[in-house]
């Protein structure tokens, strides 16, 4: 797919990190980008640099993603490109004992909802709906109508102690990325996710200096996070070229995530 101001983008999780450095490249080569964010000041913020616009948008809610969309389409039409960036993670074991007083607990179960409904539910909700919006579309060349790109995790293989929420939540992203290809292939709709390793995204860059400068020491070659534009080059490469469907690709530096 060629990048140019006839194409429209919506890049969820569009107000930081990884979603706002997508949202900047994506703007940069003419495309008409809808950010959706919960964050509407620094989301206006960043619409008015780039040219977009805003959609104060909760994932996890089917009223707030339609009103999203509606938005973006009334302002640009219909999006050829979804780029899924909104998620977070949190951090529990399964089952665990105080080391002072001895008490037991377990993760618990509304944290885990809340992280599979954000990440990978509504990774989907926003991808399904986004889809049945393309099947509308006038097919470009080789019969393409649009392209969606997820973002899962390294920790969709690799999950450390305390992700059971995260792993599984960006494992489902994984899982569902053939299936979608699949589903989406008669109609010219191409799906690939990106799962990234180490980043420097804003919750990253809240951690101590000493715990950041040790995670980029585990990382193989280069030694040092991931820089958001990083992230956005590769999303862009599978955007353009129309033979990238299906796949799920790991941009982690050859890290493999010990368990803590």
């Amino acid at each position: 797919m060629q990048l140019n101001s006839s194409v429209a983008a919506v890049v969820t999780g569009g107000a930081s990190g990884l979603g706002e450095a997508t949202a900047r490249a994506l703007a940069a080569q003419g495309v008409k980008v809808a950010l959706f964010d919960i964050n509407a000041d620094r989301g206006e913020a960043i619409a008015k640099e780039i040219g977009g616009v805003f959609c104060k948008v909760d994932v996890t809610s089917d009223e707030s993603v339609d009103a999203g969309l509606e938005k973006a389409r009334a302002a640009h039409g219909q999006e050829r490109i979804l780029v899924n960036c909104a998620g977070t993670g949190n951090a529990h074991k399964t089952a665990s004992r105080d080391k002072t007083t001895g008490a037991t607990q377990h993760f618990p179960l509304e944290a885990f909802n809340f992280i599979i409904q954000l990440n990978l539910v509504g990774t989907f909700r926003c991808a399904a709906k986004s889809a049945r919006g393309m099947l509308d579309l006038e097919p470009l060349k080789d019969g393409e109508r649009g392209v969606i790109i997820n973002t899962a995790s390294v920790a969709a293989t690799d999950g450390q102690v305390g992700q059971a929420a995260y792993s599984a939540s960006k494992g489902g992203v994984l899982g569902v990325t053939l299936p979608m290809a699949r589903d989406l292939m008669g109609d010219g709709i191409r799906v690939n996710t990106i799962m990234p390793g180490i980043f420097s995204t804003p919750l990253m860059n809240a951690a101590p200096e000493p715990v950041k400068a040790a995670l980029a020491a585990s990382v193989p070659f280069p030694k040092r996070l991931g820089d958001p534009p990083e992230y956005a080059s590769l999303a862009l490469e599978m955007i353009r070229n129309g033979y990238f469907n299906g796949e799920c690709v790991r941009l982690d530096g050859a890290i493999r995530m010990a368990a803590r």
